[in-house]
């Protein structure tokens, strides 16, 4: 497993989770800087004595071999995970390199130690700063807070806006502080792969050219130095995109109401004070709170502990307290010496809890979780359709692309003027896109390349959910971290046949198109891998916008790779599902030609021969002959395999739905019958 990922979400709940995962990060990173320093003193000693020269390859290559960074995410990419081997690779090849060494290494400082301790100081570095400035923050919101929450109620109303208006600032101080520490420490942490790998690659690149004898091994290097920098051109796009849209959610959550509600598995998380009443009065303890609407479960852990209590690792001990909801009711002002309280009655106890929420946003948020009576406010956008207008305007638009020429530089790549696009799609779609027009036209002459391109894109972009569902989404992502890249073309294929029909059908006219775009790849420069790219956040997108979802972008860029590459087959004819319960069966044919008689059948799910039946199918051909119209691999040894084209004899009936049974090359078994034509 890799590192957890941070949601900003959480900044803004900041629970004893979120800096546990937290610590999860700043641990990594101080090990990914101890490392860094290592490597450059290593290097250090390759440049300063060439008696020492042995020594310190071996020990550099020691460090490579037994470092392994980690990346964010429960999976990695193809790309990641030769990124992540190539520094065992490198050890390697230093390794056979330190068997014919002849000379110092030249310009080593340049190549290597210069960018690591730039990438260390300058990244690095920030993070630490940006800890210093958080732990800060942190240590002063939540002493206002304190403060703030203790303000009477029966303190004239200029003075609580006052107060509330001083809280708001500090709040949004303490957030920004959180939110910029998460999005820093993250993005390094994204960072090292390439920033930390290049130098590397640059420096042992120097290191081979400079041996004379070291030059064949050299050559042998090259493929994989290129395929190394494919990989880490891709990480780096990735990393782009990916960063591109975490900083836009930062913004949304840095932006976002006081009553924004973070995805969370519970219905409802915070802080809360509760009043506990003691002898002598009462007194109010925060506790990190949960509650789960449908089974009515309001759990509270106390966070005010003494430092003792607390583990090594800073987890609290103590297990929380888990009660069930009976109901909920606002606290009236003038009942209670305490702004934005309310009483919960609970199963478990008698009387009464008084709880103190910590804005009267965040009351209400937890009134509505309780059913309280204030509904979520919710805003209209523009929404595209899967009808026939959209069928049109995405043909229209493929064929003018093609019709002036697959050859444009940046084809796809290249956005168009915003201005442009919008008075397109309006022309088009008008202002209710569900009655558009399904015969409109496009003027060629009206629209330049780069503003179709783009509003192609537009359209996906806003339908209201995207191609490939959000029912299916997960089911895509998890198929394109299949280790195996047959096993992911068969299960990107078994879900696309899973798709509406429509969606299929658009799937496949945009999938035809994009993959002869990429076949002038030499000219546009469009290779497969930069449509996935460009097309992966825009045909799938999580139904939830979080961190976590975001990097999934490049497992999404994965999928539609996939599917623009193997078009062919991932939009051919779908294999017929077989039974789980599968009889074999032995054919013979009846003296008359006209019936064919299964003499025994064998139950494959309990493989004791325990079902034997006779079944005579009625048939005015028993033998046929077909021409296939796809290929096939058979999963069974009851199926064939075979080539488009392939021909077969003796094609009858079979006693599964939606298979034949057939001869070709002189065995006999089941094809699938939509993947054959009758000859």
């Amino acid at each position: 497993m890799g590192l957890p990922t941070l949601e900003f979400s959480d900044s803004l709940l900041d629970s004893p989770e979120f800096r546990e995962r937290l610590q999860c990060h700043e641990i990594e990173l101080e090990r990914t800087n101890r490392f860094i320093k290592d490597l450059i003193k290593d290097g250090n000693m390759l440049i300063s004595a060439l008696n020492s020269l042995s020594l310190a390859v071996q020990r550099f290559s020691r460090s490579l071999q037994e470092f392994q960074f980690e990346c964010i995410g429960d999976a990695e990419t193809d790309d990641e995970i030769n990124i992540a081997q190539s520094l065992k690779e490198f050890s390697q090849l230093l390794s056979t390199m330190e068997e014919e060494r002849k000379r110092l290494i030249q310009n080593a400082d340049d190549v290597l130690i210069s960018p690591l301790e730039k990438f260390r100081k300058e990244q690095i570095g920030a993070v630490k700063e940006g800890k210093k400035q958080f732990d800060k923050e942190t240590e002063r919101y939540y002493s206002l807070q304190e403060k703030y929450l203790s303000v009477s109620s029966k303190k004239k109303e200029s003075q609580l806006h006052e107060a509330d208006s001083q809280m708001n600032k500090d709040r949004k101080i303490f957030y920004d502080a959180s939110l910029q520490y998460v999005f820093k420490i993250q993005e390094v942490q994204e960072r090292k792969k390439f920033e930390f790998v290049e130098p590397l690659l640059a420096f042992l690149q120097g290191l081979f050219t400079s041996y004379h004898e070291g030059y064949e091994l050299a050559c042998e290097f090259e493929p994989y130095k290129q395929q190394l920098q494919f990989n880490l051109q891709n990480a780096r796009n990735n990393f782009e995109s990916t960063r591109a849209e975490v900083e836009r959610l930062m913004k949304r959550i840095r932006s976002a109401e006081d009553d924004f509600k973070a995805p969370s598995c519970f219905t409802m998380e915070g802080f809360l004070y509760i009043q506990e009443k003691r002898p002598l009065g009462s007194v109010w303890t925060r506790y990190y709170c949960t509650y789960e609407k449908s089974s009515k479960m309001f759990t509270m852990g106390n966070t005010e502990v003494r430092p003792a209590s607390r583990q090594p690792n800073g987890v609290v001990n103590g297990t929380p307290e888990m009660f069930k909801l009976r109901s909920c009711v606002r606290r009236k002002t003038d009942s209670i010496d305490k702004r934005f309280c309310f009483d919960i009655e609970v199963v478990e106890r008698h009387g009464v809890i008084t709880l103190q929420a910590l804005s009267e946003a965040n009351r209400r948020l937890w009134m509505e979780a309780m059913d309280g009576k204030e509904p979520s406010d919710f805003f209209y956008c523009f929404t595209a359709f899967l009808n026939e207008a959209g069928f049109n305007f995405v043909k229209k638009c493929v064929e003018l692309v093609e019709t002036r020429g697959l050859t444009t530089l940046g084809l796809y790549r290249t956005g168009g003027v915003n201005s442009k696009v919008q008075r397109l799609m309006t022309s088009v779609f008008g202002m209710l896109p569900s009655t558009a027009s399904s015969d409109m036209q496009l003027d060629a002459e009206s629209w330049d390349n780069k503003t179709i391109t783009s509003g192609l894109k537009d359209y996906f972009r806003c339908l209201a959910e995207p191609l490939l569902t959000y029912r299916l989404h997960k089911e895509f992502i998890r198929a394109a971290k299949y280790d195996d890249q047959k096993h992911r073309v068969r299960a990107i294929h078994a879900l696309v046949h899973r798709l509406p029909d429509r969606n299929r059908a658009m799937l496949d006219v945009l999938a035809k198109h994009l993959l002869r775009v990429s076949s002038h790849s030499n000219q546009n420069l469009m290779t497969v891998s930069n449509l996935g790219m460009i097309f992966g956040p825009t045909l799938m997108r999580s139904q939830e916008e979080t961190v976590a979802a975001m990097m999934n972008i490049k497992f999404q860029n994965i999928v539609v790779e996939i599917i623009i590459e193997n078009h062919d087959k991932v939009l051919s004819a779908r294999r017929p599902q077989r039974e789980s319960s599968v009889f074999s069966s032995a054919l013979d044919i009846c003296p008359s030609g006209r019936f064919v008689h299964f003499k025994y059948f064998l139950c494959t799910t309990c493989e004791k021969g325990c079902c034997f039946i006779s079944l005579a199918i009625n048939v005015a051909t028993p033998y046929r002959d077909a021409k296939a119209l796809y290929s096939c691999e058979a999963e069974h040894s009851h199926e064939l395999s075979f080539p488009q084209g392939a021909l077969f004899c003796n094609v009858c009936p079979s006693v599964e739905p939606g298979w034949l049974q057939a001869t070709y090359k002189g065995k006999t078994g089941l094809i699938p019958e939509n993947y054959v034509t009758f000859i």
